[in-house]
């Protein structure tokens, strides 16, 4: 085969990849933008406000909460990591305090079981208001639940678009480095001797 020949295929194969990481960057960015977008006008919507580091409410939660929340003290809640902070460090310490660390799943099937016992004998004053009290705690459980998993679910979107940023600026700069190799490669062309073969 001759030697032009080959360092053509070779530049147009670097030509073409170049090209589709040049799509890709633009792909991945899109979507990056999109995600970043779409996490923080869902959660502005939400206006949620970062509890203050000063308020009682704040210095009663753990250590490790208060060094996790402390960064976004009384901001308004609008990105995946504070998304996740929120879930983790301020709803999900207030969950722990509700039933005594237990979950829905766990008093659900309690409150049911009480709420059964309190209908069959319903002059029971005391089973009556384990009932209520269990009923309660399920309920503000689920709603709680519910909360820290749609904004863990945000921060899982959001990490997603992160790294669709750090793909579309890999691919970017690959696509550059082919482009680099291409031309060098056709600029290559022109100097090899027209009876060269490999």
């Amino acid at each position: 085969m001759k030697r032009r020949t080959f360092d053509r295929i070779v530049s147009f194969v670097g030509l073409g990849l170049s090209i589709f990481l040049f799509v890709a960057a633009a792909l991945l960015n899109w979507g990056a933008s999109f995600t970043s977008n779409e996490v923080k006008t869902q959660l502005a919507q939400q206006k949620i406000t970062m509890p203050d580091k000063d308020s009682a409410g704040f210095k009663a939660l753990s250590e490790e909460a208060q060094a996790k929340l402390a960064p976004f003290s009384n901001m308004p809640l609008t990105t995946g990591k504070q998304a996740q902070a929120y879930a983790d460090f301020y709803i999900g310490s207030h969950l722990k305090g509700i039933a005594g660390g237990k979950v829905y799943s766990e008093v659900s099937g309690e409150a049911l079981a009480a709420s059964a016992a309190s209908k069959a004998d319903p002059t029971n004053i005391a089973l009556a208001t384990n009932a209520g009290l269990l009923m309660g705690q399920r309920t503000t459980l689920f709603m709680g639940e519910t909360l820290r998993g749609l904004l863990l679910y945000t921060f899982a979107f959001w990490q997603i678009g992160q790294i669709a940023m750090y793909a579309s600026w890999a691919a970017a700069l690959g696509g550059l480095l082919m482009l680099i190799l291409t031309l060098l490669g056709f600029a290559h062309i022109r100097r090899v001797e027209a009876d060269a073969t490999i």
